[in-house]
């Protein structure tokens, strides 16, 4: 099923669930995916960025080529703007509604892809981050984040590498880590965007399912 948050003649913004892929995978088995889910609806849409098959929440796609080259050079000039919230392992400071930042560069480990590693020859890759709760018993945080770069795995890889690595991570979380949730717990919350037509600010939100 389709969860569909917004239509019109050039773009569609979704919720993705966790577990599902954007784009189709190598091998028969990783052939279902949002993309061919949404096209069997809209033969016109075009993908126009992703999320990880683990992470879920929100996501825009351009409904043909004008419209996906339009919102292509938004993604690229920064002009589309995303938050996740996450549940990190450990108390992580500064305390609440104090913001952070991480700015670490990012490069692929080609002998173990698709992991990614933090290393000075990568990408530069920056990430705001805000902590919205602690859990004293669980010895977990509540985390906003912002990729202000869009670097495949950045969140993932960047709280790793300050040692709060996101609970359920299967790829960069530690056997401790994964025990503590049943799934990823990283959710794209909220998306902020100029309508390529009308030149209209568009907001939308969507809850962490955790």
């Amino acid at each position: 099923m389709l969860s569909v948050l917004y239509e019109d003649a050039t773009l569609l913004v979704l919720d993705k669930p966790a577990g599902l892929l954007c784009v189709p995978g190598k091998g028969e088995d990783k052939q279902d995916c949002l993309s061919r889910r949404v096209q069997q609806h809209y033969a016109d849409a075009l993908v126009v960025h992703r999320l990880d098959m683990a992470t879920s929440g929100l996501l825009v796609m351009a409904r043909g080529a004008t419209a996906q080259r339009a919102l292509n050079e938004a993604f690229a000039n920064r002009q589309v703007h995303k938050h996740y919230v996450a549940v990190v392992d450990g108390l992580l400071a500064p305390a609440e509604d104090e913001w952070g930042q991480i700015d670490l560069p990012i490069l692929l480990d080609w002998l173990n892809r698709p992991r990614r590693i933090i290393d000075p020859q990568g990408k530069p890759s920056f990430t705001r981050w805000r902590v919205l709760e602690h859990n004293q018993i669980g010895q977990t945080t509540r985390v906003e984040l912002e990729p202000v770069t869009g670097r495949s795995h950045q969140l993932r890889v960047h709280l790793q590498a300050i040692g709060h690595p996101i609970l359920g991570d299967a790829l960069y979380g530690t056997p401790a880590n994964l025990g503590k949730a049943r799934r990823l717990l990283l959710h794209a919350s909220r998306l902020e965007l100029t309508h390529p037509v009308s030149r209209q600010a568009m907001v939308f939100s969507s809850d962490p399912p955790f």
